[in-house]
């Protein structure tokens, strides 16, 4: 048994915690997304990657190819209008908005 691990119940400290990842609300409009595409046959899986500056929602066609698109959140955006951005697999910047639900409703996901 190991003697070095702790149970920390309440580790409150007076910080305000930064989120580095997608809202619950935001999650639930990507993945009814998802559901609706992967019914179609377009989409077959997806990933998630984390890091400080963004998260991004990977959209596969295949398992074994690259990305279709990435619907990515940026943290500390530059511009609001890049808080969220659809992006191609080489991370070109194809649509983006401020505001999630209506970034991908206004997508036509068979044209783009």
């Amino acid at each position: 048994m190991n003697n070095n691990l702790r149970l920390i119940v309440n580790n409150s400290q007076n910080k305000i915690e930064e989120k580095h990842f997608f809202e619950k609300e935001e999650l639930q409009i990507i993945l009814d997304l998802y559901a609706k595409m992967v019914s179609d046959g377009s989409w077959k899986d997806y990933g998630l990657s984390i890091s400080s500056k963004q998260v991004s929602f990977s959209v596969f066609k295949n398992a074994a190819e690259n990305a279709l698109y990435k619907i990515c959140k940026n943290f500390k955006p530059k511009n609001k209008n890049l808080k969220y951005m659809i992006t191609d697999t080489n991370g070109k910047i194809l649509k983006n908005s401020f505001e999630l639900k209506n970034l991908l409703k206004n997508t036509n996901w068979k044209k783009i």
